[in-house]
């Protein structure tokens, strides 16, 4: 072997090694909990800040979505989201909780942007809608249904979709929510069980129609 292709090989190794350790600190990162990569965040790294982006993105943009009605828009957002997270990175307070941070940063832009629209939509948020659509006889049930399920969602007031939809959409803890909305944690409990009971009070009719229920029927909890 000559020298020239001696330094070939050095160099590939080089970069095989590199890749490598690169392969290995993102698996490693992928482990630590979000305050352990905020660390790594605030001292400028940027393979801990692309797991936190990685481990939060579709999360926040499920909400998002619902909340604007709009994939470009909800993109949009979430991008601002993240260079947010990533600009304000040192004011991070460690005595809280990264999702509730990163959920309360979401969330205001959304408020934000449904303000300059002074119009609120939701969109389907139930993955039965469907299902129940399948046992319907007439074809364009499905599309009845979305509708009246759409429709019913955006006639909630806005305090009871919001919490009804990181709890029972995005699984937030009731205690996540109520930092994130700034309220107290049994008003957070009140909204949420508000608009269930709403929504059931409503949707129940239309349901039992599709299920083919009696009218004196208990509808199972987890349909809302």
């Amino acid at each position: 072997m000559d020298f020239r292709e001696l330094l070939d090989t050095i160099l590939c190794r080089l970069v095989q090694n590199t890749l490598r350790q690169r392969k290995d600190a993102m698996l490693n990162r992928e482990t630590l909990p979000d305050l352990d990569l905020m660390r790594r965040v605030q001292e400028g790294e940027m393979v801990s800040y692309n797991t936190l982006v990685n481990r939060y993105k579709d999360r926040l943009f499920n909400v998002l979505y619902r909340m604007l009605s709009s994939e470009d828009e909800a993109n949009d957002l979430l991008q601002e989201t993240f260079l947010r997270v990533w600009q304000h990175k040192m004011s991070y307070d460690f005595r809280f909780a990264f999702s509730t941070w990163i959920y309360t940063i979401a969330l205001n832009l959304a408020r934000n942007e449904l303000r300059r629209r002074k119009k609120i939509k939701f969109l389907d948020i139930f993955d039965f809608a469907d299902k129940l659509a399948a046992k319907e006889e007439k074809k364009d049930t499905s599309t009845n249904l979305k509708t009246l399920l759409e429709s019913e969602m955006k006639r909630l007031p806005e305090k009871y979709k919001t919490a009804f939809l990181l709890r029972d959409v995005d699984n937030l803890s009731y205690e996540e929510i109520a930092q994130v909305l700034g309220v107290p944690l049994g008003t957070v409990k009140s909204r949420v069980n508000r608009a269930r009971a709403i929504l059931r009070t409503r949707l129940k009719p239309r349901l039992e129609e599709s299920y083919e229920l009696s009218k004196g029927t208990v509808l199972p909890i987890n349909i809302l």
